[in-house]
């Protein structure tokens, strides 16, 4: 036998990492991995042999007793990437994982917490089986044992049952005109849908297992089931509205494209991805296939400004094509963009009521489940079409998105960074200490919100701004703020000027643009700019309060920096010892789960008043 030819007693590098994990230790013997492995202790001891000859691992020989192997970089060990499932539990427990695990992690659990040595905890939910991103069952499952090294009998089969549950219950039209439920079975219909469901929803019986819907409620009908644990699926033939051509006259990316084709497959969904990934081209290729009159929904003016320049700048569309219908102006045309506020208005929506839409977007789609804007759900139309990075809601109703508009369709935030889509942001948490005492103080003596406004009033932190941007000198920067005290004294220091809600529309704008051209570097920001305002080129992030906000928030100012081209870079700041750390780790969970890696440091400009914060 040569010495290239392989033995029974040949071991991948892997199955010896995995022996020392389950040992609980940096090394083990011949008889330990014997004990974790098919091989014999004299097969174990030739096959460690065989790997210390190379530069994998050392061997040091013990008196009267086995020899002792260890990794040669014991980095490999401690830094590795390790999966454990808990079937019973559905929980997966993952430390160190790479961006592509966790971007797969993504698309059928939940993240629930992180820690700052690598380990992540993710949940599989009902929800998250019922939106999960893929065609078919085998998809999802074959993502899964990609992603886990392994099948779990246990789990697959509760995956399999949800993935079936979510197709028990379908609304179709009947060939007389009416909407009705159809169930898989007179069971689940009698038990189920006619116990949940009033009787001025289901109109009448017309079968054991299907019931005439009140067409106007539908998706009355389809949240009532969705809380039962019954997602409906949604076959309605419904009225395409009047024509209109639309071409697009860019290239679509080729994941754009793919969105765009399971869209008119599925005749409703989500697009979800990164800022910068281009959903609102996307948005106008829909709008080209489809060919139907369209009600753009959005949540600001001045988003509604930018999707018209968008449309003139991209498709075949004129002005004359395209209405605005909110505070500043009122058109209905075949092309209209409205701010939800105004289209559920009772005096407005009539009027939207009367148009058959052929294509109803809804940007920023998050704002959906809200009791102001659910309302637009229920608009007629052909297709709808949600846009959103962020679907997270902290009431934990964003699977009500998916409910009222569409599933989810969207592209692994990795891919897209790996392939330059997008800029993938260095994240990273940063702890600074009370610019003096007095503040300390104040901050122990407080509760509640006040502490809260206390922290992140913080003054040590503008010297950490300035030394931030001292940093990048380059760098076209936004610094965002919760509190208006806050940003005006920020705004002073910086000698930048301060955008919040009570900054004139003309001016906001103005002060945007001379961003975008570059006449300015900084600007400090309110929440005005956490979604609906265009900043392509703003290459650094800095957050100086607003921790106390959403997950879907620090999305939202993290992806302020995440474009095509360029170096991409987020800083948030904490002060240290308070709650506002908690606030910090947990608006950037959501980021972590997709993909991005957070890392933690401490402040660089500011010395600690004293050592022992609170």
């Amino acid at each position: 036998m040569t010495a290239e030819e392989p033995t029974d007693a040949d071991i991948e590098l892997d199955a010896v990492y995995d022996a020392i994990d389950a040992v609980g230790r940096p090394h083990l013997t011949a008889t330990e991995l014997s004990r974790k492995s098919e091989l014999t202790p004299d097969e174990a001891r030739e096959a460690l042999d065989a790997l210390a000859d190379g530069d994998d691992i050392e061997r040091q020989d013990a008196s009267e007793a086995d020899a002792v192997y260890y990794p040669t970089d014991l980095a490999a060990v401690t830094d590795r990437e390790r999966v454990v499932l808990f079937p019973d539990r559905r929980e997966i427990v993952v430390e160190h994982p790479d961006q592509f695990t966790r971007a797969q992690l993504s698309q059928f659990a939940r993240l629930q917490d992180s820690n700052r040595s690598g380990g992540y905890v993710y949940e599989i939910r009902e929800e998250d089986v019922w939106a999960a991103p893929h065609e078919s069952l085998s998809d999802l499952l074959a993502t899964m044992r990609d992603v886990l090294g392994e099948r779990s009998p246990h789990l697959e089969e509760w995956v399999t049952s949800q993935w079936e549950r979510a197709r028990k219950f379908r609304l179709y039209t009947h060939e007389d005109g009416y909407v009705v439920l159809e169930a898989e079975s007179d069971d689940l219909m009698g038990n189920v849908a006619r116990q949940k469901l009033d009787d001025d929803l289901l109109r009448a019986p017309i079968s054991d297992s299907e019931s005439w819907v009140d067409e106007e409620r539908t998706a009355e009908v389809k949240r009532t089931l969705y809380e039962a644990g019954y997602p409906v699926r949604d076959d309605r033939e419904l009225e395409t509205g009047d024509d209109l051509a639309v071409e697009l006259r860019l290239r679509l990316r080729d994941y754009q494209a793919d969105w765009v084709e399971r869209f008119v497959e599925q005749g409703s969904g989500v697009f979800v991805g990164p800022p910068g990934s281009g959903k609102t081209v996307a948005a106008m290729g829909a709008m080209a296939a489809v060919g139907g009159e369209t009600l753009i929904l959005v949540p600001s003016r001045e988003l509604a400004t930018q999707w018209r320049d968008e449309l003139v700048r991209h498709t075949s569309l004129t002005d004359e094509d395209i209405g605005e219908y909110h505070g500043g102006t009122k058109e209905i045309r075949p092309v209209t963009i409205a701010t939800y506020r105004t289209a559920g208005m009772d005096r407005h929506r009539k009027l939207f009521d009367q148009r058959k839409w052929g294509l109803i977007v809804y940007d920023e789609v998050h704002h959906v489940p809200s009791p102001i804007h659910r309302r637009s759900a229920d608009l007629q139309t052909k297709h709808r079409l949600g846009l959103t990075a962020t679907p997270t809601r902290e009431s934990d109703d964003e699977e009500e998105i998916f409910t009222l508009v569409g599933p989810p369709i969207g592209t692994d935030w990795g891919k897209l960074f790996d392939e330059g889509y997008v800029a993938e942001p260095e994240l990273e948490i940063r702890l600074v200490p009370w610019g003096d005492d007095a503040e300390r103080t104040e901050y122990a003596a407080t509760s509640g919100h006040d502490r809260r406004q206390a922290a992140a009033g913080n003054s040590g932190k503008v010297e950490e701004i300035r030394y931030t941007l001292a940093q990048h000198p380059q760098a076209k920067a936004l610094v965002f703020v919760e509190y208006l005290d806050q940003g005006d004294a920020i705004s002073e220091a910086l000698d930048a000027p301060f955008i919040s809600g009570e900054t004139r529309h003309a001016r906001r704008e103005k002060l945007f643009d001379q961003f975008r051209r570059g006449e300015r570097d900084t600007l400090v920001v309110s929440r005005v700019g956490d979604e609906g305002i265009d900043l392509p080129d703003a290459e650094l992030a800095i957050v100086a309060s607003g921790l106390g906000g959403s997950r879907r928030q620090g999305a939202q100012r993290a992806g302020r920096t995440m474009r095509p081209a360029g170096d991409a870079r987020m800083v948030v700041l904490a002060t240290r010892g308070t709650t506002e750390e908690d606030f910090v780790r947990r608006q950037m969970r959501h980021l972590a789960s997709k993909g991005i890696r957070v890392t933690e440091t401490e402040a660089e400009a500011v010395e600690p008043a004293d050592a022992d914060d609170d």
